[in-house]
């Protein structure tokens, strides 16, 4: 009877330790940013996953299923051209996803939110994708 009552103590106060360890996401609404700058609309919408140095340790990297990528390696892993067409389809339509199994994936959309930020205006949102790009371009390494 003790023994039951000492494992039981211990797997309650394990599971209660591994629910604090939880990370919890909040969402907010999107934040009015410039359109015509592309570092203010990264720090703003890519630094929390991505980190400020575009280095994928951002401060909410560790609540994603998948690491963030380290943005500035994206030329470097694309043979030394930074891959503007890849970029603009992540911003567009997300990540791919492989198979439901593997969950939904944690890069947000934005296209839709950068549209809903200037009233549905599609040229300011291929603008404002356009600017965070070539900002993210000039992170890369040499």
């Amino acid at each position: 009877m003790r023994n039951s009552i000492l494992t039981m103590a211990v797997l309650l106060s394990l599971g209660s330790w591994g629910a604090a360890q939880e990370t919890t996401i909040n969402q907010v609404p999107i934040k009015r940013t410039s359109w015509a700058s592309g570092q203010q609309m990264y720090q703003e919408y890519c630094a929390a996953c991505h980190g400020a140095k575009a280095d994928g340790k951002g401060p909410a990297a560790s609540a994603c299923k998948v690491k963030p990528p380290n943005l500035t390696a994206m030329a470097k892993r694309n043979g030394g051209k930074f891959p503007y067409d890849y970029f603009y389809s992540v911003v567009q339509f997300g990540t791919p996803t492989l198979t439901p199994a593997h969950g939904s994936p944690d890069m947000p959309i934005w296209f839709p939110l950068f549209s809903s930020l200037d009233e549905g205006r599609e040229g300011i949102a291929l603008q404002r994708m356009h600017n965070v790009a070539s900002y993210v371009a000039s992170l890369q390494v040499k």
